[in-house]
């Protein structure tokens, strides 16, 4: 497959979000070395949610489309990685609607928010970081307390 319908995609998917994006969300195609829009990169970054340890956090991440999008998922990665249940050592996100879960219908708006939900909802049936786990299982207060000192690092 050459992408160019993943590009029809990506580029009408950017035009929604530029009108309709939510508060304090960012999601950009990165530029490539000759200044062009590369829709297959994006730059975002994903607030924490009012009420949650993340909350007043703005958390960088990447969103990689591949040339077959949207008939398969976009991969997200932190940079730099967060600590989290579920959030790979290279920061690489672990979320069913990024994978099994995946449906092509899935937008760029739904994806952002579902990360934003993720924040705050570890899995650890599907954990992809065991320092986390670990943590999150043996000392929830400490775990919470870690999460809190990544938010204030991330303002």
């Amino acid at each position: 497959m050459d992408g160019s319908f993943a590009l029809s995609r990506l580029k009408q998917e950017r035009k929604e979000w530029r009108k309709t994006h939510p508060y304090g969300f960012v999601a950009r195609p990165t530029k490539n070395e000759n200044q062009i829009l590369d829709y297959f990169e994006w730059d975002c970054i994903v607030p924490g949610k009012k009420g949650t340890l993340w909350a007043g956090g703005k958390f960088k991440m990447k969103l990689y489309f591949p040339e077959d999008y949207p008939a398969s998922p976009p991969k997200a990665r932190f940079v730099p990685p967060l600590f989290h249940v579920n959030c790979y050592p290279s920061g690489t996100v672990c979320l069913s609607i990024l994978s099994d879960g995946w449906k092509p219908g899935i937008n760029l708006k739904q994806i952002m928010l579902g990360i934003q939900n993720w924040f705050d909802d570890p899995n650890p049936e599907s954990p992809a970081q065991r320092p986390a786990l670990e943590l999150f299982l043996k000392d929830r207060g400490e775990y919470d307390q870690k999460i809190r000192e990544q938010t204030a690092q991330n303002l």
